[in-house]
């Protein structure tokens, strides 16, 4: 049986405390929530400070921690084309083109943007596409959470019981406050995230002969620092599939769209995306960072996590755990569950809110917002434990995998008609049924073992994302008496 060392036990009980302020928060923003509004996205009054920290805590989870800083060290900046910078890129395109016309529109969900657009079947369609696409990033989270409690206890409680215990935790608060839960617990969480990161790295670099100028120079004389594809065809479509999937991608997905449409106004909105996408980019490279200096520390032990039996995400909590004091232990693990948590709980309530109101209100017509407000927490719930055990029959796939794996279905079924619909008068019903069809037929046709030679040369996902446009054009130029009106 596991033993808790005495460090083990002021882990769990620095864990306990934390977990019971998280909750405590988000139990107290819940007396915010009157109306379907509030619970959605906020009432629309986030100040920008809570704005920029709820955009940025959208994409600082496991992912970026864990599975971003275990990819470099294998593939360097090169394998980790879409996480960060593809999906900082999403921020800032999101803030800069789509954040003050959608914030103009006064929706509650990206899927309200599709059915003003283009009606009812496109609403739906696109609904679905991106609600499965969050079992996937849900699910990364939700086995990290149980990742956590399983390396702080030594064993004690394993990842599975970890992951029911995490997903308790982040159902409960989410589903009594919703966003406003979510807003202000990310922003709690953002300052711990930023805290104990900082003070991670300054302790870590103090144990390196040459600090943060050895690290870059190991770095770049093993050619980690090199991001640029390699110079053929394959290795551009490659780089280019990789920047988009989570640049382009992730711009439909509702809890970016909830946390920007819940700021106060629209320049709020627009600033808010922008910022919280620049903060997140630089405060990214401070785990790969870490990780990366593991290696130079312990090599040998890195690179048996690195081997293809080991578990390159336990790289990093290997580092905290066996080379720093055990203040600096409980701060990082404190930023990573606050990283984790911050992530879940926007990513549970965006699909929760987008299947609420686009797919099941029509079917259960709610009498009042009440009613409604009711309806959307029982989804919650539902959707929660769906995706729990979901994370557990997926326990197998790596975090940055399931994470990037997320937004593939919606590049190829779901951004073109946005953009489109946004910046292209003559976009239309059919030009978007065409599109989604399209994107998503020959995407999951060049994901199967037919057309594996393609797939080599092309990703799948940037293929479906070339036929998504080809029947945007086509459907919208053809078909022109199908045009609905445009929103701008």
């Amino acid at each position: 049986m596991a033993v808790l060392t005495s460090s083990n036990q002021v882990l769990i009980a620095s864990v306990v405390t934390y977990l019971l302020v998280s909750i405590g928060i988000g139990l107290w923003a819940a007396r915010r929530v009157s109306s379907s509004g509030d619970y959605m996205v906020a009432g629309r009054s986030l100040p920008l400070y809570i704005t920029v920290a709820t955009v940025f805590a959208t994409w600082f989870g496991s992912e970026t921690v864990l599975g971003t800083s275990a990819t470099f060290l294998k593939a360097g900046l090169g394998g980790i084309v879409a996480d960060p910078f593809g999906a900082a890129l999403c921020l800032v395109l999101v803030g800069t083109f789509f954040a003050v016309p959608l914030y103009r529109m006064n929706l509650l969900t990206i899927g309200d943007y599709y059915a003003k657009r283009y009606g009812r079947d496109i609403e739906v369609i696109t609904s679905l596409v991106i609600i499965l696409s969050y079992l996937g990033w849900v699910a990364a989270q939700l086995l990290a959470l149980g990742l956590v409690f399983n390396i702080i206890t030594n064993n004690y409680i394993s990842r599975e019981t970890g992951t029911l215990i995490g997903a308790g935790i982040v159902i409960l608060y989410t589903l009594y406050g919703g966003m406003w839960s979510v807003a202000l617990t990310d922003f709690f969480q953002m300052t711990l995230i930023m805290a104990g990161l900082i003070w991670i790295a300054i302790a870590i670099t103090s144990q390196i002969d040459g600090g943060a100028a050895t690290v870059l120079a190991h770095a770049t004389a093993h050619q980690h620092l090199n991001i640029l594809p390699e110079p053929s065809l394959a290795g551009v479509l490659g780089f280019v599939g990789a920047l988009i999937t989570l640049g382009l991608g992730s711009i439909p997905q509702q809890d970016v769209f909830q946390r920007v449409m819940s700021a106060r106004t629209e320049k709020t909105a627009r600033w808010g995306a922008i910022l919280g996408g620049v903060l997140y980019l630089l405060l990214a490279f401070v785990p790969i960072y870490l990780g990366y200096s593991a290696l130079i520390i312990a090599p040998h032990e890195v690179q048996g996590f690195l081997a293809e039996s080991g578990d390159s995400q336990m790289v990093l909590p290997y580092l905290i755990l066996n080379h720093t004091s055990l203040l600096s232990q409980v701060l990082f693990f404190g930023a990573l569950l606050s990283a984790i948590m911050s992530t879940a709980s926007g990513t549970l309530l965006a699909p929760s809110t987008l299947l609420s109101e686009n797919i099941l209100r029509a079917v259960f017509k709610p009498k009042t917002d009440h009613d409604f407000l009711t309806l959307v927490r029982r989804v919650v719930l539902t959707f929660g434990l769906l995706v729990t055990a979901f994370a557990l029959y997926k326990a197998h796939l790596s975090i940055f995998q399931m994470v990037e794996n997320a937004y593939k279905i919606v590049l190829v079924g779901a951004f073109v008609p946005l953009a489109f619909g946004l910046y292209w008068k003559k976009a239309n019903v059919m030009g978007a049924r065409l599109s989604i069809g399209l994107g998503i037929g020959v995407w999951l046709l060049c994901e199967s073992s037919w057309l594996a030679d393609v797939a080599k040369l092309c990703p799948p996902q940037l293929t479906g994302f070339g036929a998504a446009l080809a029947g945007m054009l086509l459907g919208s130029l053809l078909f022109k008496n199908k045009t609905l009106q445009p929103v701008l």
